[in-house]
């Protein structure tokens, strides 16, 4: 049996052999030199002693090259484990050995990297993708290799691990979050029916290959007969030209792109994105500000979607449709079924919540990952029966829509009251001359915690820490009023920036050391 993505990939080069397949950072193939390049690359890997089921780390940048790749191990039955090219070569060392990898793809300077602080061990074949590095074989070496497909080597199941995406940030122990083939072709079918995909879309991914949510926005075009439009990495001015120049037409965006997208967009250019069918906010809750304005001035279907890497895209909305609901996260897709659980400070509590009342949301999908690779207790202290506890909160309601509150871990206990981040979020965040702001819990002798806040200004205002606590009185709850107020330059965000709000407490006490 041959790989089902591997396939797809190669009957598209049949029936549209110069249909552009993908686009990126000024780099442009066809579908028929698509599929010449996976050969080259899986005949590449087998001449070097790759075997079914190896794991091969690469230190992922988003080029062409990655991207062939997951079709090159879909075609082998190896497994791919992305790596942030960024961490620190110990957490490198860390997640590779999470991983059981044996062979490495990477560029020269994460060679160098790694020779200046210790080296990696590792027992295959490395590969420098550009230039060369010794005891490395450079990349150009595929030249070499035959546009033929490799003759089929071993059965591919679809259930062998295709990706291990390791969890967000993962400097200590990380989970290798285990994706088989079949998986990442479920979620890709799931979202060509949600968001109603054909061959005639261009989809653009601006995120890390390292994460997900690019991988499958990747994936997806290249089975469906689209094409792909990859950024190389993203800013604000670099996705609104990308969006001028190619003209895409359905993207996934995370919240945080958005909101600097919208920044730099202005009312007055709205036909820069006029291409666009749909338009999905992802990964984190988008700002309320930022989300009405967008409904407003945007000219294509715009939706909000929750999940997470687990259990894929769990539910969706679309705000011109349920204009309602805009506080929501939308409904489940069909693959997935919802479950709030009760008494949020304990975890073995499996009650559920009733209508509108909040709790950790627990997801039952046939989306969801073969587990935690080689850490099984984790995975199963993660499930409450077939349900998998995501760590988020949210409630309910009456007609099923799903609302997102922040994770678990986030929550404020103070005097035995739960207090949730997000709500003083939104609500101070209105202020005219705030840009953003985030609160966090604080230490406090008395109460265990309290309600601190950080705020940061808008370019070129000042902070009157006066007015800020006379807008909170009025404007929220005895038991939410900030104790302690903090003006910094920036919140700490991840490098899909997602905010790290359990990080805000380091940050601001090494602020005022």
């Amino acid at each position: 049996m041959r790989s089902r993505l591997a396939d797809l990939l190669y009957e598209n080069a049949v029936k549209t052999p110069d249909k552009t397949a993908i686009y990126c950072d000024g780099e442009e193939i066809s579908y028929k030199q698509m599929a010449n390049l996976v050969s080259r690359y899986s005949n590449l890997l087998l001449y070097l002693g790759a075997e079914y089921a190896d794991h091969i780390a690469i230190p992922m940048n988003n080029s062409i090259e990655s991207v062939a790749l997951f079709f090159t191990a879909a075609e082998l039955g190896v497994c791919v484990v992305p790596l942030n090219p960024s961490l620190p070569v110990e957490a490198v060392r860390t997640a590779m050995l999470s991983a059981d990898v044996k062979h490495v793809i990477a560029r020269k300077a994460f060679y160098v990297q790694c020779e200046k602080n210790g080296g990696i061990d590792i027992p295959g074949f490395a590969i420098c993708l550009d230039k060369e590095y010794p005891g490395t074989v450079p990349f150009k070496t595929i030249d070499e290799m035959s546009n033929f497909r490799p003759e089929e080597i071993h059965d591919i199941s679809g259930l062998e691990s295709l990706i291990l995406t390791m969890t967000s940030g993962s400097t200590g122990s990380p989970k290798p979050i285990d994706l088989s083939q079949d998986n990442k072709y479920d979620r890709a079918m799931a979202h060509i029916r949600v968001y109603n995909l054909t061959k005639d879309d261009r989809i653009l991914a601006a995120t890390p290959l390292y994460h997900s949510l690019a991988e499958r926005l990747v994936i997806l075009p290249l089975i469906l007969g689209a094409s792909s439009i990859l950024l190389p990495r993203f800013t604000p001015a670099l996705w609104l030209k990308c969006a001028e120049d190619l003209k895409p037409t359905f993207t996934i965006v995370v919240s945080a792109q958005l909101a600097q997208i919208r920044e730099l967009l202005g009312d007055s250019e709205e036909n820069r994105i006029g291409s666009f069918r749909s338009i999905v906010s992802s990964s984190a809750l988008l700002e309320p500000l930022v989300k009405y304005d967008l409904i407003r001035i945007l000219d294509c279907e715009f939706h909000e979607m929750y999940g997470t890497s687990e259990v894929s895209t769990v539910t969706d909305i679309c705000f011109q449709k349920d204009k309602r609901k805009k506080n929501s996260v939308g409904k489940p897709f069909d693959e997935a079924n919802i479950r709030i659980l009760r008494n949020i400070n304990e975890t073995t509590d499996e009650t559920d919540c009733v209508c509108g009342e909040v709790g950790e949301i627990a997801v039952k999908s046939k989306l969801q990952c073969k587990g935690y690779y080689k850490q099984e207790e984790i995975m199963k202290s993660s499930m409450a029966g077939d349900y998998f506890r995501t760590g988020d909160l949210g409630y309910l309601d009456e007609d099923g829509y799903l609302y997102f509150f922040g994770r678990k871990k986030e929550l404020i206990i103070t005097g035995a009251v739960n207090v949730y981040p997000s709500d003083i979020d939104t609500v101070v965040g209105k202020m005219p001359e705030i840009k953003e702001c985030a609160a966090f819990s604080y230490p406090d002798e008395r109460l265990g915690e309290v309600v601190a806040l950080a705020i940061v200004p808008k370019e070129g205002a000042e902070i009157n820490l006066h007015a800020v606590k006379t807008y909170c009185a009025r404007n929220l709850a005895d038991f939410q009023q900030p104790h302690k107020y903090f003006i910094v330059d920036a919140l700490p965000r991840n490098a899909m920036g997602k905010l790290l709000r359990m990080t805000i407490l380091d940050a601001v006490r090494k602020m005022n050391l």
